[in-house]
């Protein structure tokens, strides 16, 4: 019974400053905002700077790090899936008897030329994987065969962007 009559008596004892202050001060969750005047000499090196040309279809240019290239060359170990029937990534009927294969980023639709050893094919990708760490491509089972990769599963290929 002490403990409940001495509990108000603290509660009185240590009120803060926030009692004090009024309802939109201690409910805001937004702090108010004082804007500063800008720096007198901006506008005078904006003018003082030179504007570099946009870069031409020609030339790589390295500051467009939201656009992909994907006219590339790459290597890596790939594995074939062979589903009988389902639904790709693409929205498409998944076949394993087409030429195709899956890729983490390339567009659907992309051309790509795979190569193992002396055999080399086309796929179309329409497909997102693989989801195994280290391997670069999913082929189908058609694709896999004409690679000659189907007895082994996974195999060291190159694969070059069309």
């Amino acid at each position: 019974m002490a403990a409940i009559a001495t509990f108000p008596a603290w509660i009185g004892l240590n009120a803060n400053g926030a009692a004090a202050q009024d309802f939109k001060d201690r409910w805001s969750i937004i702090p108010s905002a004082q804007a500063e005047p800008a720096p007198a000499g901006v506008e005078q090196t904006k003018k003082d700077q030179i504007e570099a040309p946009p870069p031409t279809a020609q030339e790589p240019s390295a500051d467009r790090s939201g656009m992909r290239s994907f006219n590339r060359v790459f290597s890596g170990k790939a594995s074939y899936y062979s589903y009988s029937k389902g639904k790709t990534a693409s929205g498409s009927s998944f076949n394993r008897n087409h030429l195709t294969a899956a890729h983490r980023s390339l567009p659907f639709g992309t051309k790509v030329r795979v190569t193992h050893g002396e055999s080399s094919v086309i796929v179309t990708i329409n497909d997102r994987g693989p989801f195994i760490r280290g391997r670069v491509l999913d082929l189908s089972l058609a694709a896999a065969r004409s690679l000659g990769i189907t007895n082994r599963g996974v195999a060291q290929v190159r694969a070059e962007v069309l």
